[in-house]
């Protein structure tokens, strides 16, 4: 999963902050039920252009990108890859938010049923939560192939029917031109239908930006980056931050090895449950 959000850093020369940008990825089998330890990593860069997803995505051999409809995620699935072009999953939660926005402001009953629909996904989605990808895939063959073969035909319908000038038809334009990405959740049980394992742990971050105010330069930033990464790493895993910082720390004072540092990563640190940091 990969998502963006901005970074405000302070430009000292000019006595005011300029927009940065924190990118994540998030690697979590949990939805699947696999046994790899989830994992997030923040990094800084300037801007939010697709030569910083590039850099920050080197070494990684997978194929699928989580992600949401920005342009810059599009611009990767041109670059050749040994492993092949990246293959894009866009997300219904993205889809999801236009229509209840529509059904909020304008009381659209279009947007009322897109809405019914999509919820029936879902439904099947959390029925199949933690399980095999094997259990997954035939589940959304069987129940969610159906609803969303034919939720396609409904929404063009329904574009023929409003104003194109019309917010509505932007958002159900918007859901058909994402449609590739939407439906390749129904392919390989190991995908999930939206970003939420991404979008919450930018949540995290936007919220302490809010408190922060600015970083005092990049390098700074970068570092907050870093350490965004460790804490929010350690929550994932139910790990205490604050304990595991100080006892990695200690640990590496104490001479740890370099050859073992898989050993001090947050995953395979003593289970101390951060609900109570």
């Amino acid at each position: 999963f990969m998502d963006e959000t901005t970074a405000p850093v302070l430009d000292p020369g000019r006595r005011r902050t300029r927009t940065g940008f924190f990118w994540a990825i998030v690697s979590d089998d949990r939805g699947h039920g696999a046994a790899g330890p989830p994992i997030i990593l923040f990094h800084y860069a300037p801007g939010r252009g697709a030569v910083h997803a590039l850099r920050f995505l080197e070494g990684y051999r997978g194929r699928f990108l989580q992600c949401d409809g920005f342009e810059a995620y599009e611009k990767l699935t041109e670059v050749v890859r040994p492993e092949g072009s990246w293959l894009l999953v866009h997300c219904w939660t993205h889809v999801r938010r236009r229509f209840v926005k529509r059904l909020q402001s304008d009381g659209s009953p279009i947007a009322e049923e897109a809405l019914r629909q999509i919820a029936q996904l879902y439904a099947i989605e959390a029925s199949v939560r933690g399980q095999a990808p094997e259990i997954r895939r035939t589940a959304r063959q069987d129940l969610s192939a159906p609803i969303v073969t034919a939720f396609r035909p409904w929404l063009e319908a329904q574009l023929s029917r409003i104003p194109r000038s019309s917010k509505l038809a932007e958002d159900i334009r918007y859901t058909l031109g994402l449609w590739p990405g939407l439906v390749r959740f129904l392919e390989d049980g190991r995908l999930e239908m939206d970003t939420n394992p991404v979008e919450n742990q930018i949540r995290r971050v936007a919220l302490t930006r809010k408190n922060a105010l600015f970083a005092g330069h990049e390098v700074r930033a970068e570092n907050w980056a870093m350490l965004a990464s460790l804490v929010a790493t350690c929550k994932m895993s139910d790990v205490n931050p604050v304990s595991y910082i100080a006892e990695t720390l200690r640990a590496i004072l104490n001479g740890h090895p370099a050859s073992r540092i898989e050993d001090l990563m947050p995953w395979h640190f003593r289970k101390t449950s951060s609900r109570a940091a």
